[in-house]
């Protein structure tokens, strides 16, 4: 089976049904970073920490749906960056890559330890949304999307998140799932149809087709 190298800048990535390959990851904005870490320098740790964290906190977040497993993933994750950082191997993929999928693998062991996800009571989010002189109409509809978005599937899940959430194009949250650029795109589409039923009265009074 041929496969299809899809061209973009800074990455070559070959495609073929259910694999996706980074070539080339292009240059990592991370290195010089990742490098001073690695020396032991305080200032970029707390440099790296500013970077990553609130990433990754929203992804875990989004995950899992609670606060209180998302920081403890999080701070997970950044301490196994820290561990990473003297042993990282430039070229083989980009940091924030690895650093997506180590977050996402502690939100699934999070999940299979049986924890609490979804409650009967709303659960405790980050304040995401608009200043509170909006009024509890736009909290009680951010809470709405956030129990929806709670409700699908896990990868559905996950591929939301990456794109619209954490802001990845389709082809980097392909390669931190491990999926063909077509897979991501199908998860994709079946977690907007589910996600667009939950919230039809929202999609209408918005002026957006249901």
């Amino acid at each position: 089976m041929s496969a299809q190298t899809l061209n973009t800048p800074g990455m070559g990535i070959a495609v073929r049904r259910g694999d996706v390959r980074v070539r080339n990851p292009g240059p990592d904005p991370d290195l010089d970073l990742l490098q001073r870490v690695a020396e032991g320098d305080a200032a970029a740790i707390r440099a790296l920490t500013a970077r990553k964290l609130p990433r990754v906190l929203t992804l875990a977040t989004r995950m899992l749906g609670r606060v209180a497993d998302a920081e403890d993933v999080a701070q997970e994750a950044m301490i196994r960056a820290w561990r990473q950082a003297p042993k990282w191997k430039p070229g083989l993929a980009r940091f924030d890559t690895w650093l997506h999928r180590v977050t996402l693998n502690l939100c699934y062991d999070q999940l299979r330890r049986g924890r609490e996800v979804l409650v009967a009571e709303l659960p405790d989010l980050v304040d995401e949304g608009p200043a509170p002189d909006r009024g509890l109409e736009a909290r009680d509809t951010g809470r709405r999307v956030h129990a929806a978005l709670q409700g699908l599937p896990d990868r559905q899940r996950e591929a939301v998140t990456l794109c619209h959430y954490q802001e990845l194009s389709n082809i980097e949250a392909a390669a931190v799932m491990g999926v063909s650029v077509d897979a991501l795109e199908s998860l994709l589409s079946r977690g907007r149809r589910a996600l667009r039923a939950s919230l039809v009265d929202l999609v209408e009074d918005a002026g957006g087709r249901p």
